[in-house]
Order: C-alpha cells, then structure tokens, then sequence
C-alpha cells in the first residue's frame, strides 16, 4: 500500500527512539483542507483502532486509518537533505493536482476543500 525509503524508515526509527512513550508507531493519514483539497498528515502515534490498516515497512510498524487508504494507495514516502537541512517528500500517484509545496494535493475521483493559501 505505502512504501517508504529506508533512508525514511532510519530517520523516522531515530525520531521514534526518542519519544519517551513507549510502543509509538508512525501513523499516516489525509485530512481535507490545504491549497489542493487534501492534506497529508504524518506523526507518531500509541493507540490503534480497530479499522486502522498495519503495515510494517524496513522494521517500522505503520498504521493507515481505514478513511485515508484509499488516497494514500500506491504514495511513496522519503527523506531527503539539502543546502536547506532535510524533510520527508510525499510521491501520490492517485494526485492530479499538488501544491506548490507538496504537503496538499486533489484526485480525479475528489476535490476536497480546498483552503486559501
């Protein structure tokens, strides 16, 4: 479903290390709203419900709620360093329209609510 780099999963595993919660996993999600329509939303979380999607990608234990899965179908997710320090990159392939920054996008089948930038 999702796939992450393992330069990713190395970062994400160093900033979960360092969480002082115990059994914190990453959980990746859409929520409406941003320039496009959709939101991307990524953190780190310690409770599951019962129709969350588990993955475990390079060791990371991952969890989708089930509402997101199917915009989050097929995204790849990186890090990357710069000149300007580093961050983690989103690839959807579902999107049809991004934002300039990347952290909003819309798909054919949904518009979203598209906030003013």
């Amino acid at each position: 479903m999702i796939q992450i780099s393992e330069t990713a999963c190395e970062k994400l595993k160093a900033m979960l290390a360092e969480q002082e919660t115990p059994n914190m996993f990453l959980r990746v999600g859409v929520t409406t709203g941003g320039c496009s329509g959709f939101s991307y939303g990524m953190g780190f979380d310690d409770e599951q419900s019962e129709t969350d999607k588990e993955f475990e990608i390079h060791g990371l234990k991952v969890v989708v709620d089930e509402d997101s899965a199917r915009y989050l179908y097929g995204v790849t997710i990186d890090y990357k360093e710069s000149a300007m320090g580093g961050g983690f990159t989103i690839e959807n392939p579902n999107a049809i329209a991004t934002c300039g920054c990347g952290s909003s996008f819309r798909t054919r089948e949904d518009q979203g609510v598209p906030e003013q930038c």
